[in-house]
């Protein structure tokens, strides 16, 4: 068993290469293999959000706080709200992020296949983002 204390792990700006606003991101857990299990609370400011990516082996998204954005390719934009729990299936191009004018905070869960968590693709575009 590891206990890790909540103030043995600081919190870090996420990369601009993935992220477009200001992004933080509190470590929950990156298991040790056999266990591939990763995850994060990542908190997004207003209009905050990922580029578009997949994950290999997928994601579930429970929202905590907050107003969000998420956008599966080919679909409308949807808001996500706190309690709302959403599964991305693995290789599903999708972007989330906070509202416009509202912060929000989410815990990302997915597993690591060959050391890779997710693909990071292009940026979403302020036009994709507004839909």
């Amino acid at each position: 068993m590891d206990i890790h204390k909540a103030n043995s792990r600081a919190t870090s700006f996420a990369g601009a290469e993935y992220f477009t606003g200001s992004v933080m991101i509190d470590p929950i857990v990156s298991a040790p293999e056999p266990a591939r299990v990763r995850a994060l609370r990542v908190s997004f400011s207003p209009g905050a959000r990922t580029n578009w990516h997949n994950h290999p082996l997928g994601q579930t998204l429970y929202v905590i706080s907050g107003v969000g954005r998420i956008q599966k390719l080919g679909e409308a934009v949807q808001e996500i709200l706190p309690g709302d729990t959403i599964w991305i299936a693995p290789g599903e191009k999708h972007w989330h992020g906070a509202a416009p004018d509202h912060a929000m905070c989410h815990i990302a869960i997915q597993e690591e296949l060959e050391g890779k968590q997710a693909d990071w693709l292009e940026r979403v575009t302020d036009e994709e983002y507004q839909a």
